[in-house]
């Protein structure tokens, strides 16, 4: 078992390592063969965790088979197109992450939703100044879903021996606190696509973007998956 469980690690450092690196260099073959590989590593250990119920269990797998496919789609291209099925593939992920959230008793709290319904309505707000479009309208609807799954994530119930602070889990050793952060880290993530999308020019900003996009986004599904898969 803990072969396995290290075997795991090192494949998906591999993997984040490799697409990392192919975002500083620019390396689109190598980020087209090490991105896709990280998320299946997740959902094996997912297949594998003793942790979760039955019910818990595919609802985490279906999610990351929809990560999957949303970064099949991102990947190929910056074209319109490509970015609404990868938003839509996303859209899933977040509704089957919330679903697996509220199984275990998150809600939506007076201390965590109004910021996270605040910073949606602003990048709502922000993607449609420059022209209204399908994609604008697709991502707009997408960040309901990610500050939902923010909101129920930063629930303290999920994690009841946790510190609190500001409305915010403070992570510890105890892997449940990492699903707050993880879904914070993962709202960190999109706000960087929506930043380098609409509004930044300059090549090596976006080239620096890319990298925290990516840098963010791999490590906010490990904290999510470590944290929804740990054992209370």
């Amino acid at each position: 078992m803990k072969a396995l469980k290290l075997a795991e690690r090192v494949l998906f450092g591999a993997a984040a390592i490799g697409t990392v690196y192919s975002a500083r260099t620019g390396n689109r073959k190598l980020q087209l063969a090490t991105k896709p590989a990280a998320v299946p590593v997740l959902a094996a250990r997912v297949a594998r965790s003793r942790g979760l119920a039955t019910g818990e269990k595919g609802l985490l797998v279906a999610a990351l088979i929809a990560a999957g496919a949303g970064d099949h789609f991102m990947g190929r291209s910056d074209e319109d197109g490509q970015l609404i099925k990868g938003a839509t593939s996303f859209g899933v992920m977040q509704v089957l992450y919330s679903a697996l959230l509220w199984r275990r008793g998150a809600r939506p709290r007076a201390a965590t939703a109004p910021p996270r319904l605040a910073a949606w309505a602003a990048a709502a707000v922000a993607m449609a100044l420059p022209k209204p479009s399908p994609v604008s309208s697709v991502l707009s609807a997408y960040g309901g879903l990610l500050s939902t799954t923010s909101t129920l994530a930063a629930d303290p119930v999920l994690a009841p021996k946790a510190k609190v602070s500001g409305g915010m889990v403070i992570p510890s050793g105890d892997r449940r606190t990492w699903i707050a952060a993880g879904a914070l880290l993962f709202s960190a993530s999109d706000l960087a696509i929506l930043i380098r999308r609409n509004f930044v020019t300059s090549e090596r900003v976006r080239a620096n973007l890319e990298t925290f996009v990516l840098t963010s986004y791999l490590a906010s599904q490990w904290l999510l998956v470590e944290g929804m898969t740990a054992e209370s």
